[in-house]
């Protein structure tokens, strides 16, 4: 045998992305090893931890739709969570040991006052046990190992955080819209203490990723192989493209794909009148499109409309 012949990839080049209802006690890793196994598909991954306590929407990316992972993550996400009162938990949630009590309930009116700190440009201390690098190593395995971390605040986007529920005294339900890398662990912990008492999260669902929706969720175990389908089916997959429908579109004839397709930048100003608004012209990204078909992703910058990631 030959040992310079490449060795053949295993399973099936599929692409495309799959909304899954994430179960409460799964890893994101779980869920993505078992459809790799399930699709036998060839490259997959997700677009967004989820905690394992966590349930709501992981989207799985297939093949080509790996690389616009990144694009997701971007977007926007849409949590739901209980904060409970009265106990901290060292995960800060209620998978974890409990750490510290206090008998304080806030009132509607103290937590409502509360929240607007809480809103905008915020720093955030993540979670001890987070997958927060600490010199190389995993903040919860370190956790883990009775050495937890001193761990430093970082940037986190909140753009929307409110009340929506109040079930009884020991317990407030949560509606949050959040930027990338926001945990909400962080969150309901921080808002406890800013009321004067402890807290840890009891239930947290994600009702959105970006583009991908609670509704088009679909429940793992659907999917799980049977005698008459030993494989899950590709036709279940959303297009790769999918993922980009939040990014703003540019339309651009087949002569400029061409252009840009080969890896060349196009004048914005040859593109005058068809920028979109909500694109950033100052390092902003648009989707260029030829008709219906989605040519890649491109940066506008330095006057340019600069190829990023073509599909």
């Amino acid at each position: 045998m030959n040992p310079h012949r490449q060795r053949k990839p295993r399973g099936q080049p599929i692409d495309g992305w799959l909304i899954i209802d994430k179960p409460s006690g799964l890893t994101s890793t779980d869920v993505v090893n078992r459809l790799k196994r399930w699709f036998d598909a060839r490259k997959c991954g997700h677009g967004g931890t989820l905690d394992p306590l966590a349930t709501g929407v992981l989207p799985i990316a297939f093949g080509a739709a790996t690389k616009t992972v990144p694009y997701v993550m971007d977007g926007t996400k849409l949590y739901r969570f209980t904060l409970a009162f009265g106990e901290a938990r060292d995960t800060d949630d209620a998978d974890g040991q409990v750490v510290e009590t206090s008998a304080v309930r806030p009132t509607d009116a103290e937590i409502a006052a509360a929240l607007p700190a809480f809103c905008g440009e915020i720093m955030q201390v993540p979670p001890v046990f987070s997958a927060v690098k600490v010199a190389g190593e995993r903040a919860y395995d370190l956790a883990r190992a009775g050495a937890p971390p001193v761990l430093e605040p970082r940037p986190a986007r909140i753009d929307r955080f409110e009340m929506i529920a109040r079930p009884d005294a020991d317990h407030a339900v949560f509606e949050v819209e959040s930027g990338k890398g926001v945990y909400m662990r962080s969150l309901a912990r921080d808002l406890a203490r800013a009321c004067g008492t402890v807290g840890h999260i009891s239930v947290l669902r994600r009702l959105r990723v970006g583009p991908f929706h609670e509704t088009e969720a679909i429940v793992l175990d659907k999917l799980a192989p049977t005698e008459d389908t030993p494989r899950a089916s590709a036709e279940l997959l959303l297009p790769v493209a999918t993922a980009l429908a939040d990014i703003p579109a540019l339309a651009l004839t087949e002569g400029e794909a061409f252009v840009l397709s080969h890896g060349q930048a196009i004048s914005l100003v040859a593109l005058m009148g068809r920028i979109p608004a909500d694109a950033d012209p100052d390092g902003g990204v648009a989707r260029a499109m030829a008709g219906s078909r989605v040519i890649g992703l491109c940066r506008l910058d330095e006057g340019l409309l600069k190829p990023e990631r073509l599909l």
